[in-house]
């Protein structure tokens, strides 16, 4: 078995737009609420955010409209101590909008972002030192979808062969599907996938775009070109493919408020794992820590748990991880509200 490639450490610059979002509150259907919550949401900005979070420099690229809504948007991700010195503000396009609605058999997203500041980024960014100095740049698969421009940067990004680029790039397939033209995203998106050297997919989306009888080992050999392949099977597990062999890590039971933002936590945990050189089981437990932080809130982005608490779940046997339930006294420590004792397992 060889030694499993990862990433140089250092900075990671995350390329991607980050919108406003308005949410019923309390939640239920939007065209019943008499008020809306404003908040943001960004996959790229979110992994910024939770690498961030685990002491990763982390730095946000993108644009936003000279505009109260990216004010807002850009001071959000700047707390969470994300660098947002080179977001471009573009005074003659806005930013984007984000509106859910949710239901009892699910939550839609409407989106406003046509025409938005960040929709006019181009390949003319890979040029920018940020992205030229970074160790690891990390886009998903919603930027090719804004605009041909947008496009045309992540494919340009990914034409350069991996052992002639400066930096390394991770790529999270994240299909959303109303952004594209019906019929277009298969292909774009497995081409683009296969060119990057450390790429994430969820096997439902994967079903999705290119096979409903996928199996997570099928998706590697669709994908045979990265160097490293995750493939999470939703709330049950995460399977790693690297050149040593394939790593599979159970998810953690926990109760969930609500599952937006945790595959782009999941994201920020294994790359900050992998960047810190821990094995890809552990890479793989991180993933599955920081997925939990996003389960637990009603937004895109929660506080991880305490540094003893993730250590103690990090220390855990592979059995004891595999029956680890949530229990009352597991959630307090997670919250910060005891640290003595070893979280619950289950039998």
């Amino acid at each position: 078995m060889t030694d499993t490639w990862r990433p140089a450490r250092g900075r990671v610059v995350c390329v991607g737009e980050t919108m406003a979002a308005l949410v019923p509150d309390p939640p239920g259907p939007l065209a019943d609420a008499g008020h809306l919550r404003l908040s943001v949401a960004g996959a790229e900005s979110n992994v910024a955010m939770y690498l961030a979070d685990h002491g990763v420099p982390a730095t946000w690229l993108s644009a936003l409209g000279d505009d109260p809504l990216g004010g807002r948007v850009r001071a959000v991700v700047a707390a969470s101590g994300v660098d947002v010195a080179h977001v471009r503000t573009d005074p003659d396009r806005p930013t984007g909008l984000m509106l859910k609605n949710p239901a009892p058999t699910g939550t839609r997203v409407h989106y406003y972002r046509k025409g938005s500041a960040a929709s006019a980024l181009g390949p003319d960014l890979l040029d920018h030192e940020a992205v030229r100095t970074a160790a690891l740049v990390h886009f998903t698969g919603i930027t090719p979808a804004l605009s041909a421009s947008c496009r045309e940067l992540v494919t340009r990004a990914l034409a350069v062969p991996a052992a002639q680029r400066r930096y390394a790039i991770s790529f999270d397939v994240n299909h959303r599907a109303p952004l594209w033209p019906k019929g277009t995203a298969p292909d774009v998106l497995r081409d683009l996938a296969g060119r990057a050297d450390i790429v994430l997919v969820g096997l439902d989306e994967a079903q999705d775009l290119w096979g409903a009888d996928l199996t997570a080992a099928t998706v590697r050999e669709l994908l045979p070109g990265p160097r490293i392949v995750v493939v999470k099977d939703g709330s049950r597990v995460a399977t790693a493919f690297t050149d040593s062999g394939a790593v599979t890590v159970p998810a953690l039971r926990v109760a969930v408020v609500e599952p937006v933002g945790a595959g782009d936590a999941f994201a920020a945990g294994f790359l900050a794992g992998l960047l810190r050189g821990e094995p890809v089981d552990r890479a793989l437990r991180i993933g599955h820590i920081t997925a939990v932080s996003a389960l637990k809130v009603t937004g895109d982005h929660g506080p991880l748990p305490p540094h003893s608490f993730a250590d103690q779940l990090l220390a855990l046997t592979d059995k004891e991880w595999e029956t680890y339930e949530e229990t009352p006294k597991s959630a307090s420590e997670r919250d910060g509200g005891g640290q003595e004792g070893r979280p619950t397992t289950g039998t």
